[in-house]
């Protein structure tokens, strides 16, 4: 795990040359994202740059690293997992690898293959390759999106980042927020590519290659989950068990001490289970959350499963006094807003284990990719629902609606008001309002027009495929993996997640829609799985999820800091109405309305507005 930064003049007859002043200026804000050194290589016309956290081979790894011969550049954040047979590969074609890290063997294969190199990699990547014999500059990210890379491409000038703060960094004058993305965040609680917080600042997208030359530059996806076949596929539980292990396998085979992040839910403690199986000898720790509010600790279950494992326990207790001043670092450090809750306490997890461990094994993707969300199970649902006469769905939605907002995580109001407010939607628009943050309703009061989508679903997708492809792509992508990579990096912790290994995405890809989801039951087939190495009490227990007590905080120990982050006067500058928030807040505080989640978004980006104009303008926030 690396951060990298660099910049590429794509012009030589200009005369210019890169920037290397601004590159250290990026170094100096990705140092957080590697510890064990800096180091920075150019040839006048690009200068890249590097900040490692050393995970695989430890006396190597020093980058960028330069073919001598033709001067190809390139740097990586992250891990390549099938290294070894890369390293392979390249010594058949007279190509000899001579450091030993696992990045080590990019400009080789780029040299090989071109720009199809990036097909060919397994693992959790951003990357930059600069090419000095045709003046081309490539960035490109893995196939879910587990690493960050952002850019600028001005007058032929190229700068690039891990993170939005290391890339304000390096450029010449004051960055701007961008106040049509900033609204897209509102709406959805993340950057949909190619937003970013700041106005000219863009986002590699998952599984997608840029090439910057002197006529401008390329955009090519080079992968899309699709569904594949079921009669195509050998589905049987003997067949996942050899992919599943060999992810795991994959990914903690590393030179530094091995964690897991554990909820006690099913997909965390199906790796860590399997890990332990695999590593019998190796000390592996669990990290879990502890919450002093009953309905919201899982901690018990998580410290239950680690101790039928033979795993230490850490149990990390989440208090709302610390979350005001972690919140500030997060978005000091990564330069965004992220409006998921679990984003603190995720952070607070990172901080403890980084004191034992530097990587951590995590369980995001099971949900997408088996089935697992319970809004599947709606989506159904509503589809029946949508059948019955209006005159009958107006009564429910009203009775529905006078139901008092509870402060117990997930209830059965909350997920009934979201159920009745996407009434007269299509599947994926309903999907889509379930799950954002600031509903459309709530954000016409706050000023603001809901936008476009803008995505699209493969041609021929039933309903439960679109969904979890949205899930995958965008959920998934740009919010769960942003909150695991910008709090574990926060604490110079990778974490990794075996659920998107290709194998295993390719896997899913081939199950039935009833081997995902059957009636009220989800995750048909990893459950089924799973209890080869799980009791059947932790397999089916009822899913719930990362969530934080926040309602009932907002209205406590927090007051009096979300009272003056929600009257910030950068909060109207960029469009909300202040009046509306005000009657939110106030709707909340007298439990007329749970705005939790609206109100929490609000004042992320009320912290990053303050941010923004301390460190990005200068002006006293």
């Amino acid at each position: 795990m690396c951060g990298i930064c660099g910049v590429a003049v794509l012009s030589p007859a200009s005369g210019r040359l890169a920037n290397a002043t601004a590159v250290d200026a990026m170094l100096a804000r990705l140092t957080h994202r590697g510890p064990d050194g800096t180091w920075s290589a150019g040839d006048g016309q690009a200068a890249l740059g590097a900040a490692r956290l050393a995970i695989r081979g430890l006396d190597g790894g020093r980058q960028p690293f330069v073919d001598v011969e033709t001067g190809v550049m390139a740097v990586c954040n992250g891990e390549i997992d099938n290294h070894h047979e890369l390293r392979s590969w390249l010594e058949s074609r007279g190509r000899f690898v001579e450091d030993s890290s696992d990045v080590a063997v990019l400009p080789g294969l780029y040299l090989e293959l071109g720009e199809a190199f990036v097909e060919r990699l397994i693992g959790a990547f951003a990357l930059a390759v600069w090419d000095p014999r045709a003046g081309t500059l490539l960035l490109s990210r893995d196939r879910t999106g587990e690493r960050p890379l952002f850019f600028t491409f001005d007058n032929e000038v190229v700068t690039f980042a891990s993170q939005v703060a290391a890339i304000a960094a390096g450029l010449s004058g004051p960055a701007q927020p961008d106040a049509e993305a900033l609204s897209r965040y509102l709406q959805l609680g993340h950057f949909p590519p190619p937003d970013s917080p700041l106005a000219g600042v863009e986002k590699v997208a998952p599984a997608e290659f840029i090439v910057f030359g002197a006529g401008g530059l390329r955009r090519e996806r080079y992968w899309r989950w699709t569904r594949r076949h079921p009669e195509a596929a050998d589905q049987s539980l003997d067949s996942f068990d050899e992919v599943f292990r060999t992810a795991v396998q994959r990914q903690s085979e590393v030179d530094v001490p091995l964690g897991v992040f554990l909820s006690g839910g099913v997909d965390s403690s199906l790796i860590a289970a399997v890990a332990r199986s695999l590593r019998p000898e190796a000390r592996l720790t669990a990290y879990g959350l502890r919450f002093s509010e009953d309905s919201y600790d899982e901690s018990t279950y998580a410290e239950r499963v680690a101790r039928d494992l033979g795993m230490p326990f850490v149990p990390v207790q989440v208090n709302p006094e610390a979350i005001p001043g972690l919140l500030a670092e997060v978005i000091a450090t990564s330069g965004e807003p992220l409006a998921d809750p679990a984003w603190i306490p995720t952070a607070l997890l990172a901080q403890r284990a980084g004191q034992d461990i530097r990587l951590g094994l995590s369980g995001e993707g099971g949900d997408e990719l088996f089935g697992g969300y319970p809004t599947y199970v709606g989506a159904r649902l509503a589809e029946g629902y949508g059948h019955l006469p209006q005159t009958i769905r107006s009564m429910v939605r009203h009775l529905v609606e006078r139901w008092p907002p509870s402060d117990r995580k997930v209830t059965l109001s909350f997920l009934l008001k979201r159920f009745v407010q996407g009434d007269g939607l299509d599947g994926l628009g309903r999907h889509v309002l379930w799950t954002s943050s600031v509903p459309p309703a709530l954000l016409a009061r706050l000023g603001v027009a809901p936008g476009p989508l803008a995505w699209e679903a493969p041609a021929g997708a039933g309903l439960l495929d679109k969904l979890q492809q949205y899930d995958l792509e965008r959920p998934l992508a740009e919010g769960l993996l942003t909150k695991a990579d910008r709090a574990g990096m926060h604490s110079a912790l990778e974490l990794r997640v075996p659920f998107l290994d290709p194998a295993v995405l390719e896997f899913a890809a081939a199950l039935p829609p009833e081997e995902r989801v059957r009636r009220f039951e989800t995750k048909v087939f990893l459950k089924r799985y799973a209890l080869r190495y799980l009791p059947n009490e932790i397999v089916h227990r009822r899913k719930r999820g990362l969530s934080v007590p926040l309602a009932a905080w907002l209205r406590g120990p927090l007051l009096a800091w979300a009272e003056e982050a929600l009257q910030r006067p950068a909060i109207a500058e960029i469009g909300l109405a202040p009046v509306a928030l005000r009657q939110l807040f106030t709707e909340h505080l007298n439990r007329d309305a749970d705005h939790a989640r609206v109100l929490w978004t609000v004042i992320v980006l009320s912290e990053w507005l303050a941010w923004a104009e301390r460190d990005l303008t200068g002006r006293k926030g």
